[in-house]
């Protein structure tokens, strides 16, 4: 259970932020050297020869904040000069929009339009304003979303809220932009929702859950699968074995459960590393259990030092086994439950 509420709790950030942030919180106003100032324009010159769009944001239309950071506005256009939506103009609106609190929120939308009509002409011109008044309005509105009556531990509290944000942003944009706008986001919510979904469906044994969440994992484009295959793969495998045991499962449940999350190559090895495992903690409690009679014994205490530091050598051969069994030797002689990988 520990480790289904850390993946909600991971939901709840990226979902609910989402949903119900509007804008960032202020930063404090820091003061700028002259030497500040000439690196933003360098980098600002740099920026304009990738976009298109001149140097002229030295100043007043970026934030002390942001003085020495590159302004991330690399908006593109078709062949005829209209704007492609994708997640670039995105980010372009976000950067301005993180200078609030350093700015109000009339000087920001000015700044925006002053530093864009230096860089582009009709029809984009229009377009691009067009889309950040809708996205300024977009944002505003998402602070008025309520929220969602279910059980903020079930998946329908987070579906609720993503199918909220989803209605809210198709009064404001068309589908086309939708996509450009949030299609990765998107990608990822839905991902996460439909993971949840299947964790918790009581119908579904642990096996079934590990072929749906594998199946879900095989959907996600490549780029997302290198970074969430880790994380999510052994977050699923703990969570199901710690299932499977909990109701007194079988090894071959845990198998099978195995062989639908990560295929049969993953499964040998975690078989292997299950057996090494169950080596060390027999090894340990039996080596603890000679210690503790050795301990208890009428031997002197160099002697009994002697003998436990033989019974060591003899059960635990290299010194990264002995440095590590001295973890459990602590634990256990403050009566701790020993720190066995499960």
């Amino acid at each position: 259970m520990q480790k289904n509420k850390l993946w909600l709790i991971l939901a709840i950030v990226i979902i609910a932020a989402a949903a119900f942030i509007y804008w960032l919180a202020p930063k404090d106003s820091q003061q700028d050297s002259q030497h500040n100032i000439e690196q933003q324009q360098s980098a600002a010159a740099n920026s304009s020869a990738a976009t298109g769009l001149p140097n002229a944001v030295g100043g007043s239309l970026i934030s002390a904040s942001q003085q020495d950071t590159e302004v991330n506005c690399q908006i593109s256009m078709d062949g005829s000069n209209r704007l492609i939506v994708n997640e670039q103009t995105r980010n372009c609106f976000e950067y301005f929009i993180t200078q609030y609190g350093e700015k109000s929120i009339d000087q920001i939308k000015k700044d925006f339009k002053t530093y864009i009509a230096q860089g582009h002409k009709e029809p984009a011109l229009s377009q691009i304003y067009d889309l950040w008044d809708r996205y300024m309005q977009y944002r505003e509105r998402l602070g008025d979303l309520v929220p969602p009556s279910e059980d903020k531990e079930s998946p329908q509290y987070y579906r609720a809220i993503y199918n909220s944000t989803q209605n809210l942003r198709k009064q404001f944009f068309s589908n086309y932009e939708i996509e450009g706008l949030f299609g990765k986001e998107n990608t990822y919510h839905e991902y996460t929702l439909k993971r949840m979904e299947v964790v918790n469906d009581k119908k579904l044994s642990e096996s079934e859950k590990a072929k749906k969440l594998k199946e879900l994992f095989d959907e996600l484009p490549e780029d997302w699968k290198e970074s969430l295959e880790q994380i999510n793969k052994l977050d699923d495998l703990r969570k199901l074995t710690a299932d499977i045991k909990a109701r007194g499962g079988s090894s071959e449940e845990i198998r099978q459960m195995r062989l639908n999350l990560v295929g049969p190559e993953a499964t040998q090895r975690l078989e292997t590393l299950d057996t090494q495992r169950s080596e060390w903690k027999g090894n340990v409690n039996q080596y603890l259990d000679e210690r503790d009679s050795i301990m208890k014994s009428n031997m002197s205490d160099s002697a009994k030092q002697q003998a436990v530091q033989q019974l060591r050598n003899q059960h635990f051969k290299s010194k990264e086994d002995q440095l590590r069994l001295s973890t459990f030797e602590t634990v256990h002689d403050q009566g701790g439950k020993l720190p066995f990988s499960e």
